[in-house]
């Protein structure tokens, strides 16, 4: 077995991870930095008991997320591809998660699809609409069921050779989703040791046939996108970007100007009024 090895952290607990290699899953210290998802370097020590690793490098991302706590950004997980936004009519899903999560995606290097859960329940025009938006913009949609399994097999497929986080409302039934993809209950995970202690992790990777790669970090649902500069927020809504080309004046705030193309789309439904709602709160927000 070589000594110094590259791994993939599947497990991330307070002060401890867990990184998987080709030659097996070896717990280590966890290091500054470091989240579920990091690809590293990793030295070999054996001492009286088992083999255990020590961190030497955090390879470079490809991706990363951040979630606000006590008032401070702080990085999640890493090297994801894609985000899976749950949107359900009960509890209802407001078009300001979606677009805070099509936003935070679009600046972090991830591509956002929209997981339709809970079409076992009857839904309204107004539901429907919601959901239109978003087709209209090309946003991929993959209608299910979770409770009842339905259709998750267009969700199997479509999620292969990808790394997914599913992120959702309280009550939208991420838990119930992510459990039915890896086959297994996510309330506890096992630290692997020698007294087969279970303790509650704070981020996890779940490798499935067909490379297939899924992080459940348990808290992820609403964020903040206040650390980001105004003049980028328009990034997340690429409808109202490429409308903005056409503006009479480069320096519009299309809010009621002259020459507005933006304005004119919505007039004219091109752009959505929650999409371009959204977008003037996130931006404008103090």
């Amino acid at each position: 077995m070589e000594k110094v090895q590259t791994g993939q952290v599947i497990e991330f607990y307070s002060n401890s991870c867990l990184v998987k290699t080709k030659f097996g899953k070896f717990e280590c210290i966890a290091i500054k930095n470091i989240v579920v998802g990091d690809f590293v370097n990793l030295e070999i020590i054996q001492d009286s008991k088992k083999f255990l690793g020590k961190i030497l490098k955090i390879n470079q991302r490809s991706s990363s997320l951040t979630k606000s706590y006590n008032g401070k950004e702080k990085l999640f997980a890493a090297n994801i591809t894609h985000v899976g936004i749950l949107v359900t009519p009960k509890p209802k899903t407001s078009t300001e998660f979606i677009d805070k999560w099509i936003l935070k995606t679009k600046l972090s290097n991830i591509e956002a699809f929209i997981v339709n859960n809970k079409i076992d329940l009857n839904i309204d025009k107004e539901y429907r609409d919601k959901i239109n938006t978003y087709k209209n913009i090309n946003i991929k949609i993959i209608d299910c069921s979770a409770k009842y399994g339905n259709n998750l097999e267009e969700l199997d497929n479509y999620i292969e050779g990808k790394c997914v986080l599913f992120v959702g409302n309280s009550g939208a039934g991420k838990s119930t989703l992510t459990s039915k993809i890896i086959g297994k209950d996510l309330k506890t995970n096992e630290l692997s040791n020698d007294q087969g202690v279970h303790t509650t992790s704070i981020s996890s990777l779940y490798e499935l046939p067909g490379n297939r790669k899924i992080i459940d970090s348990p808290g992820m649902r609403d964020i903040e996108i206040s650390e980001y500069p105004k003049n980028k927020i328009i990034n997340g809504f690429k409808e109202i970007l490429e409308s903005s080309k056409a503006c009479k004046f480069s320096d519009c705030n299309h809010i009621k100007n002259e020459g507005c193309n933006i304005e004119k789309d919505l007039l004219n439904s091109v752009i959505s009024k929650s999409r371009y709602n959204n977008f003037i709160k996130f931006r404008d927000h103090e």
